[in-house]
């Protein structure tokens, strides 16, 4: 049985542009290789100063609500081996409810939005107004759904033109994580993937980056 596996995830590089009005990560070594103690061998130790939201990262409920989980917390169960539902909205960008189907198959699901906007990535346009993004409509009927994680592959999963965050504020809220800024969903299949997202366990962080990915069996049942 093979396995194909789709990298969900930006790299991190430093003095990238990470999120609009937010200062970007700094890569820098802690202690050079010329500085190593042992013989015939050395070593570098990296350091990164970043924002949680860097990348491709994960809300947790704690990003928008005292006292809700932060990202050590969050479940593994939403972020390990998660069946897919892609839900493909090229072309809209006011996504509304009626793009999700049948609730009965979004329940414990990851539901990934894929907008296409991801191509944009590391251009002006990718960070400029007229992002795709989920109206509230849409969260209230994940929560419905009983969804297990968010994730789209835009700027933000909300409108950042306005001052409100009505997905977020529901999504979270619920105790649902959501991923933003994800890439290469065009290469995941409709149906049969599963997805590993998994963030460092950082204490107090409400937001942090992750490395997602989608992988399939090939010959085995979703």
């Amino acid at each position: 049985m093979s396995k194909a596996m789709v990298e969900l995830s930006h790299p991190i590089s430093d003095g990238m542009l990470t999120y609009p009005d937010l200062p970007g990560p700094r890569v820098t070594t802690a202690f050079p290789r010329e500085q190593s103690p042992l013989i015939d061998m050395n070593y570098d130790i990296a350091r990164v100063d970043m924002v949680g939201n860097t990348g491709t990262y994960i809300d947790a409920p704690s990003h928008f609500h005292a006292g809700g989980a932060d990202i050590a917390e969050l479940p593994l169960e939403r972020l390990l081996n998660v069946p897919i539902v892609m839900i493909r909205v090229s072309g809209i960008r006011a996504v509304g409810p009626d793009v999700l189907g049948d609730p009965a198959w979004l329940w414990g699901k990851a539901v990934l939005v894929h907008t296409g906007w991801s191509a944009r990535w590391g251009s002006s346009a990718y960070w400029g107004p007229g992002h795709p993004f989920l109206v509230g409509e849409v969260a209230d009927a994940l929560v419905a759904a009983n969804v297990a994680v968010v994730g789209i592959d835009s700027l933000d999963i909300d409108d950042t033109s306005l001052p409100t965050r009505p997905c977020h504020h529901t999504l979270l809220g619920a105790g649902i994580p959501i991923i933003e800024q994800l890439t290469n969903l065009d290469a995941v299949p409709d149906t049969g993937a599963r997805l590993v997202a998994l963030p460092a366990p950082v204490r107090g962080m409400g937001s942090f980056p992750l490395r997602a990915v989608a992988w399939t069996d090939h010959g085995a049942g979703s």
